[in-house]
């Protein structure tokens, strides 16, 4: 039997998680070993469904009966467990494929990760489950977890003695060890899950099937990704973008460095744009929120699992209340630090909190004083007259330790469940340490509760990016609505040299300056002064990328003798430093004043393919690294995003009272390469405009040197 093909990410992936009937191949009878520990935490936790256990010798496993082949199971399963050898497992899995199994997790390890014999294996594992229309998970994975229905496919010891809840927090991590840590912190902590899966060797289901899988399942409210790799960016695009469409938001702790380095770069572009800040821009860009720590991870999965769905902020701002100024001063600098505004309160508000609490300090932070917890009406006024303040900031109230006062606590429990009834909009949350249970009390009222200043203020602030990033992604530009048509295959010499390149982008509708290609020192000054002077010489070799190291650029000739001086000049240097180097000539241009140098250029990353980035030219983007990159295509709205997003976009925004840039014109020809990156990247690996001179708004863009690098024949295009 086989089954449908599965497409697009998160198909085939309910019987990991809803499977009715289960058989674990391997099955024994002890229950320390990874062929009985599935069987031991079914039994333990009271799964309701059909086991299977499979084991050559038959007899009896762990109480049930056990079927010496998959054959002789009374019904086929929905899910198998794969633990035997890995030498044994291909057999295993092709049993599972005949039998018309819908889902297999292979958890024994030897595979790719053990050397040249099990990645044959592994490529075998793909290939049955690719042929059948099977969904396999791992090899070498700890398995997945349906919490409410105690769908145990692993052998975690987690799920021994601390079984979670079930809840509204899922997990996907292509590490086993993490995923399980997660989930055992978290159980621990009192928050609920509702799915884990762990994904290992990723033979087919991959980190994109996990997230899609449980953002299509209504009880997950948050999905936690711990993500080492990232193999087909395409596929991860798409199970982002279905998550942010199902109002499921997802944060990601990529861990490990770049896959792939880029420090042999022939370009600038290549150098500067990373892979680490490539998956930063696809995760913004698609709706994901990435954390740089665990703690992080887990203090944000809890507050968005805490919080009712309505309550994610909706602005990165704060109003601050305390019965102590020092509390509040402390949580003020540790707002400002993390990035959230303190705006100051209405006076509206002010006069209200006074009416309660006459004496209170009605600045933000709001200093309450102790009588703010004298009796709950108080407290209910006051929090009310900030929740209903103008704006949308999120109210955060410091309790110190008054959980552990049994009068406190009640003053409070019963304030905040008023408010949580008057305000359910209206973000909120709260700082203290307290009793496991008086914490629990507020969290169920959909308020999240932080331990400590320092992690609310972390938490806050990823909760508010998160807030921002799921708003609807915007609509994105037609493929190509800036080219013009060009030439479909670029002409040799586009890939040979900077005049080549700079034909190939005028045909495309770039703006680049008149200028010509000369080969020799009277033919050069003839050119410079038919365009007038002063001009730029630039030697032209397809085997020097950077000119000015060689004494390959003349620039502000302003006669025919520096012409012809320049250029004997210019021979001389190439010739002593770059002996081997194959000329074309030399390149006579205008010399072009004012403006603002951006450089803008594209690189292949492995995984998301051609990569646009731009940022601040001349010793900038080297020294500050001030650039911003996104995978291609952009439209042009993002490309302006781009080039606001540059720590130095003052200096195009007429700081220290110089004219504002053309930024329109600088967009438009982000935009236009991203997508002339696209329609020749079979031909094209990085392209490098640098610099581009940014004239004064309205007078457009000089594109002044253009580099181009040709795609290696063993590497294949990526598709757009």
């Amino acid at each position: 039997m086989s089954h449908l093909t599965h497409t697009g990410p998160g198909a085939g992936m309910e019987a990991f998680f809803r499977a009715r009937r289960i058989a674990v191949i391997g099955a024994s009878a002890d229950p320390t070993k990874i062929g009985g520990r599935p069987v031991h935490l079914l039994l333990r936790q009271g799964y309701a469904g059909a086991i299977y256990p499979i084991n050559p010798k038959g007899g009896e496993i762990q109480g049930l009966p056990a079927y010496t082949c998959l054959a002789d199971t009374p019904e086929v399963p929905e899910l198998a467990l794969v633990a035997v050898p890995a030498a044994q497992a291909v057999a295993a899995v092709r049993d599972c494929a005949e039998r018309g199994v819908a889902a297999v997790t292979v958890l024994s390890a030897g595979f790719a990760e053990a050397g040249e014999a099990g990645a044959l294996w592994q490529a075998e594992l793909r290939a049955i489950a690719r042929r059948h229309g099977m969904r396999l998970l791992g090899p070498n994975c700890l398995g997945t977890v349906g919490v409410a229905d105690k769908v145990i496919g692993s052998f975690s010891v987690a799920l021994e003695d601390h079984y979670p809840a079930a809840g509204a927090v899922g997990i996907v991590s292509q590490s086993g060890n993490i995923g399980s840590y997660t989930l055992q912190i978290l159980s621990q902590q009192g928050v609920g899950i509702s799915r884990l899966i762990t994904t290992g060797n990723e033979a087919d289901v991959d980190l994109a099937d996990g997230i899609a899988a449980l953002a299509e399942d209504p009880a997950t409210r948050v999905i936690l990704c711990c993500m080492e790799t990232c193999r087909d960016g395409d596929r991860l695009r798409q199970a982002l973008d279905l998550a942010r469409a199902r109002g499921t938001p997802v944060v990601v702790l990529k861990i490990g460095a770049t896959e792939q380095g880029q420090a042999a770069a022939a370009s600038h572009t290549g150098a500067l744009a990373g892979s680490d800040a490539v998956i930063d821009a696809v995760f913004q860009r698609h709706g994901a929120l990435r954390v740089r720590s665990h703690e992080d991870l887990l203090e944000v999965g809890q507050a968005v699992a805490q919080l009712a769905p309505t309550r994610l902020p909706r602005e990165a701002a704060v109003t601050l209340i305390a019965a102590s100024g020092g509390f509040g001063i402390m949580m003020a600098d540790a707002m400002s630090q993390a990035g959230l505004a303190l705006p100051p309160l209405a006076e509206a508000t002010r006069q209200r909190i006074l009416q309660a609490l006459p004496g209170a300090g009605t600045h933000n932070p709001v200093d309450a004083s102790a009588q703010i917890s004298s009796r709950p009406d108080i407290l209910f006024e006051v929090l009310s007259a900030l929740q209903e303040a103008p704006g949308q900031a999120t109210t955060v109230l410091f309790l110190s330790l008054a959980l552990y006062s049994s009068r406190l606590r009640g003053v409070y429990l019963e304030a905040l469940g008023r408010l949580q009834a008057a305000h359910p909009d209206r973000p909120l949350a709260i700082i203290s340490r307290g009793p496991a249970d008086a914490v629990r009390q507020i969290q169920a009222l959909g308020i999240p509760v932080f331990s400590n200043i320092d992690a609310a203020a972390r938490g806050l602030a990823a909760l508010a990016r998160l807030g921002a990033l799921q708003a609807p992604a915007p609509a994105e530009a037609a493929a190509a609505p800036l080219l013009t048509q060009g030439p479909v295959r670029l002409p040799e010499a586009s890939l040979r040299h900077e005049h080549g390149a700079k034909q190939a982008l005028i045909a495309a509708g770039f703006e680049v300056p008149q200028e010509r290609l000369v080969h020799s020192a009277e033919a050069a000054v003839q050119a410079a002064e038919a365009m007038g002077y002063p001009v730029v010489m630039k030697i032209v070799s397809a085997d020097i990328a950077h000119k000015t190291e060689v004494g390959g650029v003349a620039l502000d000739l302003g006669d025919a003798e520096a012409v012809r001086s320049a250029h004997a000049r210019m021979l001389a240097s190439v010739a002593r430093l770059a002996p081997e180097a194959r000329l074309d000539g030399v390149l006579l241009a205008p010399m072009l004043r004012g403006g603002t140098e951006l450089i803008a250029g594209v690189s292949r990353d492995p995984v998301f393919g051609p990569v646009i980035m731009v940022g601040m030219g001349g010793i900038y983007a080297e020294l500050l690294r001030d650039v911003a990159v996104q995978p291609a295509p952009v439209d042009t709205a993002l490309a302006l995003q781009m080039i606001r997003s540059l720590r130095l976009f003052p200096l195009l925004d007429g700081a220290r009272g110089q004219a504002p840039a053309d930024i329109e014109a600088a967009a438009r020809t982000v935009a236009r390469l991203s997508e002339f990156a696209c329609r020749h990247q079979d031909q094209v690996s990085e392209i490098d405009l640098n610099p581009i001179l940014v004239r004064p708004r309205g007078q457009g863009v000089a594109i002044l040197d253009a580099l181009m690098l040709p795609t290696p024949t063993e590497e294949k295009p990526h598709a757009a």
